[in-house]
């Protein structure tokens, strides 16, 4: 887990503003498994549950592999779930007929990883931010063009650049032309996969600050998946923490920075370093790599990492309990 020398070590997160503590995405039991060419299957969801109310942000975070690209693109429904239900407004999404699962889609938007991947070579920047209103919208052409005016100036580029083409802006512009698209349909949830991964610090401060003006501006709720501890402490209201396909622990940024429960958390925590040598978390338990996906141990998938580990931690699987307002974890003696 790498900091951001950007954000201060006792940044605070924003503070919601709106959405008055209404649920807008409920997740109950999502599993998705990939099945291999040899038959076997690896269970990169295995039951996760999880509420997002209106107007908060919510961090999910855990080693590579975890799980946390896979839930985005599975509630959005790139990937099939295999089990579990997603209600988004109050309205179940999976399983929806086509023009009803259009009309979703357009106010749960899903931001990639690799914005330039995600944008067309062989179309101008206008064109792909027009092509999404032609799908999800009918407005006018007239219409369409002021929309993607004005939504190219909310994410504070120019309209000189809607004739160039993706190569030919730099990392940190494609990620606004990728926030301009999905932010022209006027959605509700945005699911961020690593926004700022792979750009210079100045940017990466560049964007996390756009990405919280866009949020009051337009009233978003945000999903922000991160493997960036100190970025997600300073932007996110709260956090999950996902371990082999589950969440292992979740709750108000400032109660799982300031007082972690679960073995697994407080392991990420100390690999954090903050200035004068200090650490959030002192001890520094994490050793070993993650089990093999396809071997998941019996009882609490981290036994095998966690000094805290007892016989009991073998034949159990832990369920998560609730140990203050709104945090929870899934650790039998946490």
């Amino acid at each position: 887990m790498t900091r951001d020398p950007s954000v201060a070590s006792d940044a605070t997160p924003p503070q919601r503003s709106w959405g008055g503590g209404n649920p807008l995405l409920d997740v109950r039991g999502l599993a998705h498994r990939f099945v291999l060419k040899d038959g076997r299957s690896v269970r990169a969801l295995d039951g996760v549950d999880l509420t997002v109310e209106t107007g908060e942000i919510l961090g999910i975070v855990g080693e590579s592999g975890c799980g946390k690209s896979t839930l985005g693109k599975t509630l959005i429904g790139v990937l099939r779930a295999d089990d579990g239900t997603v209600h988004f407004e109050g309205t179940p999404i999976h399983g929806l007929a086509r023009p009803a699962l259009r009309a979703v889609r357009a106010r749960l938007q899903y931001v990639y990883q690799d914005a330039g991947a995600a944008l067309d070579p062989r179309w101008t920047i206008a064109r792909s931010l027009d092509e999404a209103l032609v799908i999800h919208t009918r407005l006018t052409r007239p219409e369409r063009n002021a929309r993607v005016r004005e939504t190219l100036a909310s994410v504070g580029l120019r309209e000189d650049h809607l004739p160039l083409y993706p190569h030919e802006v730099s990392g940190g512009q494609q990620r606004r032309v990728g926030l301009a698209r999905v932010l022209a349909l006027h959605p509700k949830l945005l699911i961020l996969d690593e926004p700022t991964s792979g750009l210079d610090v100045s940017v990466q401060a560049t964007i996390l600050k756009l990405l919280l003006a866009l949020w009051q501006q337009y009233h978003l709720t945000l999903l922000f998946i991160s493997h960036d501890l100190a970025v997600v402490r300073s932007v996110c209201t709260r956090v999950a923490v996902m371990y082999l396909g589950r969440i292992v622990e979740m709750g108000p940024t400032a109660e799982i920075f300031g007082n972690p429960r679960h073995p697994y958390t407080r392991s990420l925590l100390a690999a954090v370093p903050v200035p004068g040598g200090r650490r959030v978390i002192e001890e520094a338990w994490l050793e070993g790599e993650p089990p093999n996906p396809l071997a998941i141990p019996s009882g609490c998938r981290f036994r095998n990492r966690c000094p805290m580990a007892a016989p009991r931690c073998a034949s159990e699987d832990p369920t998560p309990r609730l140990l203050g307002p709104a945090h929870e974890a899934a650790c039998h003696f946490a």
